[in-house]
């Protein structure tokens, strides 16, 4: 049925959360944030939240990677009354240095790859950096399983707009029908996916938003085997 398979990057294959972790975590010591946190949760928990909604309102385009980046590190320092702009912006840059050099994939995400790459073309479709993204596939040893990695940056559209799937099928020379999206976010990966015709896999572990509606939910991502 499906000739072409889309797949998300960052919590679907690459663990976002568990790498960012750690890189803060490294980050933290380093600059000897415990000084103004009572531990490094209390520091990544005000980070955490804050970078959701950054990375929610840059993918509606209000805001720039550059303010994101820089505004994500300022943020936590300034709930504990130790703002600094150079601290935030030399921790900006140390954190997309790297974070792109670990390799925590979600769990079964190779067993997939293998199972899909004889079967169909692969692409990513992500927001992330153009930067940041290719040296996370790189270290990770996952770029070789995709035909084409389309990024915003380089679409000139970030989802959930139809248009950077549209992209995406341009280079495949691909309908909608023929298409499908696997990614474990709902307003990015599904509907924009569902706003360019084309079938969805919400990738939903947790089993959040059990009311939102999506073509196949599986619980792991060994579940897709039986999808595709």
């Amino acid at each position: 049925m499906y000739k072409h398979i889309f797949i998300d990057l960052d919590d679907t294959l690459w663990d976002f959360h568990a790498n960012a972790q750690a890189a803060l975590e490294e980050i933290y010591d380093n600059h000897q944030l415990y000084k103004y946190f009572d531990s490094f949760e209390h520091y990544f928990n005000i980070y955490a939240k804050r970078n959701l909604e950054l990375w929610e309102l840059y993918g509606k385009g209000e805001i720039t990677k550059e303010f994101l980046n820089f505004e994500r590190f300022s943020h936590p320092l300034v709930q504990v009354g130790a703002g600094n702009i150079k601290t935030a912006e030399q921790i900006g840059r140390e954190f997309l240095e790297m974070l792109p050099t670990k390799t925590l994939l979600i769990p079964h995400a190779k067993e997939l790859l293998d199972y899909l790459y004889p079967k169909y073309p692969l692409t990513i479709i992500s927001n992330g950096f153009i930067e940041v993204q290719y040296k996370k596939l790189r270290s990770s040893n996952l770029e070789h399983y995709f035909t084409h990695i389309v990024l915003s940056e380089g679409a000139k559209a970030l989802k959930p707009d139809k248009r950077i799937y549209e992209y995406a099928m341009q280079l495949n020379n691909a309908t909608a029908s023929e298409c499908i999206m696997i990614g474990d976010s709902y307003e990015a990966d599904i509907v924009g996916a569902r706003n360019a015709g084309i079938d969805q896999v919400w990738f939903n572990p947790h089993r959040e938003e059990k009311k939102r509606e999506a073509t196949y939910n599986p619980k792991s991502l060994l579940d897709i085997f039986q999808i595709l």
